[in-house]
């Protein structure tokens, strides 16, 4: 069904500013803010909101107009999700089609914020003309059965608007549920930063009733149980996972950028880590993983750190000796297991200066995860 024209101005309104907002990075100043939003933002930024004292109270217009801002970017996604499910369906015989969900946040990382820029340039790449649109398995991309796209959750909006990281959180979980709603609707987000990972398996795991498995491709195991005090860092999105009891197996891949709470961090959640410094031993059998069987399917999540710089330099976080892309694919292409959904991760287009090399390794990923998730 349609949306109202009363959401549709609603929408428009609430949105309609973006043309104003600054770049992701950093905070945006007191200007880029639109009326309604302002003191809110600059008081959860840790402004003074004009005075440069302690952030003053959140009026009741202002926390009002927040919520006009969430309640806008949930119809669009739940809007446009209905919309791409019924031609899903009217095409016929798909149980499960790949969903793209971007979201846009690179706040939580602790180093470049550039994350936040990725998921345009790695639809962009998906499409480019330079290849075509089959998988490696052969299924065709452009086959709306295989793989389909909802857009972005409007991150910096909400941000403008002064929605912490929990409540923005939430609403990257109401967001995948929407998608999850629409049958046959898988959701396979673009980040973003790995934070994301957190809310999106938050919401599959609960859409499907149940824990799933989540098999971790990353250069670093990300389960700090709050890096410098943030517990909604990049760095600690598997910690909230595992203490949410959302994941009853975690597989982390690649790993060669970890410290002793990395350690003991995964041995109190039981997370099963190969590190790179291994890797050759554990090859055969990484290359014949059954996951999945007894919860609810399985998730992927790919850092595209994980894979060695020589193969993706546009990253934030440069860590040599890393996966190679075949080995990535390999693992992914034998897995015996349902995926469910899934997530690529941390691009950071700021520093993909080689002609775009990264985010057409980031795209390869979303390719061929949309083939494994799609039925």
């Amino acid at each position: 069904m349609a949306p109202s024209r009363h959401l549709h101005t609603l929408v428009r309104r609430a949105l309609n500013h973006k043309h104003h907002l600054t770049r992701h990075t950093g905070a945006p100043s007191a200007g880029a803010f639109p009326p309604l939003c302002r003191g809110f933002a600059s008081a959860a930024a840790g402004g003074g909101g004009g005075g440069g004292g302690a952030p003053r109270a959140v009026t009741e217009s202002e926390l009002l107009g927040a919520n006009r801002v969430v309640e806008a970017s949930l119809t669009l996604v739940r809007e446009r999700a209905r919309l791409k499910a019924e031609k899903v369906r009217a095409a016929g015989g798909a149980e499960a089609t790949a969903c793209l969900l971007g979201v846009p946040l690179g706040h939580n990382s602790s180093f470049l914020q550039g994350p936040a820029f990725a998921p345009p340039r790695i639809r962009e790449a998906i499409w480019c003309g330079s290849t075509n649109s089959a998988t490696e398995e052969g299924k065709d991309l452009n086959d709306i059965r295989v793989l389909t796209d909802v857009g972005d959750v409007p991150v910096q909006e909400m941000r403008d608007c002064g929605l912490d990281d929990s409540r923005l959180m939430r609403t990257v979980s109401d967001s995948v549920r929407l998608v999850l709603a629409e049958s046959p609707l898988a959701p396979l987000v673009l980040g973003g930063d790995h934070s994301i990972s957190f809310p999106v398996v938050r919401a599959v795991s609960e859409h499907l009733g149940g824990p799933v498995d989540i098999l971790h491709f990353d250069a670093h195991p990300d389960i700090y149980h709050a890096f410098e005090g943030n517990p909604f860092s990049h760095a600690s999105p598997f910690a909230r996972i595992m203490e949410s009891g959302v994941c009853r197996r975690l597989l982390q891949v690649g790993i060669r950028s970890i410290n002793n709470e990395g350690r003991e961090q995964g041995k109190r959640f039981g997370v099963e880590q190969y590190e790179m410094r291994h890797f050759h031993r554990n090859r055969e059998m990484l290359e014949n993983l059954e996951l999945g069987q007894g919860v609810k399917g399985v998730y992927v999540s790919i850092d595209i750190d994980c894979l060695d710089p020589a193969f993706a330099p546009g990253v934030s976080h440069i860590e040599p000796g890393g996966l190679s892309f075949r080995d990535v694919m390999n693992i992914l292409q034998n897995l015996k297991g349902n995926v469910v959904a899934g997530d690529v991760v941390e691009l950071n287009p700021q520093r993909d200066t080689v002609d775009g090399m990264t985010a057409m390794v980031a795209a390869k990923f979303v390719r061929e995860l949309a083939a494994r998730i799609s039925k």
